[in-house]
């Protein structure tokens, strides 16, 4: 594994033709477990969890793996054209580019999809990988939220809009109104999760809190439903919000991912 942590990141390219985009990778020489970070939507590699990930990692001389998805903070592409698919397919491939051995896999709201589908293409694969999971740590996911959190949620006529015109612009409190595409919504139906168990082969910790306006406590819970009873740990945080970045969330972060180590 090779990376640049301070400065430049490393510029991969994933798909073909058209179909090129040029994403960004901060790679981190250590030992393992590594730990492979996975963001939200609409965030990226230099958010306060992935940063403080990365420093503890650094302390121990542990392997981490950031990167950004099209779209997405230092990668090519535009935010509009984004789905799940695509952004999965880049996170596959950063992960057998740069991951070697036991991985500890972390990943936030859209991440803790990401995560999921993540687990289930290494475990359909039949020859031996380089990486394997040693562990995924959720951090308020929201698998299926394209269509749970969203297209179940919005009124006719924002879902008219975006049948009609091909998007809607959802304002957020988080920056620039986030472009929902008829695209998103309907490549999202191709990578559900919640429909089936989820044998992910590894212990699994989802860290939700109670307070959480973007991705409510029942959506973690239903998500339990769906994996395997032994070693899953749901720990609820009666004052958290969505983000989970105060720093008690951070340091409730670090000891759960230490405790998969």
């Amino acid at each position: 594994m090779s990376g640049s942590v301070e400065g430049a990141p490393v510029m991969i390219e994933v798909g073909s033709g058209p179909d090129a985009r040029a994403i960004a990778v901060r790679a981190r020489q250590g030992t393992g477990p590594g730990l492979f970070w996975l963001g939200g939507f609409a965030s990226d590699m230099k958010g306060t969890k992935a940063q403080a990930l990365d420093e503890w990692a650094a302390a121990r001389g542990r392997a981490c793996v950031r990167f950004d998805y099209s779209g997405h903070g230092e990668s090519g592409g535009a935010f509009v054209d984004g789905t799940v698919g695509r952004w999965s397919e880049e996170g596959l491939a950063v992960f057998d580019r740069f991951c070697a051995g036991p991985q500890i896999v972390i990943g936030s709201s859209m991440g803790g999809w990401m995560a999921l589908l993540l687990a289930r293409a290494l475990r359909q694969r039949t020859s031996p990988q380089a990486a394997t999971l040693a562990g995924l740590v959720l951090i308020a996911p929201a698998p299926d939220f394209t269509e749970e959190l969203m297209w179940k949620a919005f009124p006719p006529e924002i879902r008219a809009e975006i049948e009609s015109k091909g998007v809607w612009h959802r304002p957020s409190e988080y920056g620039d109104p986030q472009p929902i595409t008829r695209r998103l919504i309907e490549d999202g139906r191709n990578h559900l999760v919640l429909d089936r168990t989820i044998d992910t082969g590894c212990p699994v910790r989802i860290l939700q809190g109670a307070k959480d306006p973007d991705v409510p406590w029942q959506h973690a819970f239903e998500l339990t439903h769906r994996l395997p009873s032994e070693d899953v740990v749901l720990t609820m945080i009666q004052d958290g919000d969505h983000r989970l970045s105060r720093p008690q969330d951070i340091a409730r972060l670090l000891a759960t991912v230490a405790e998969l180590s």
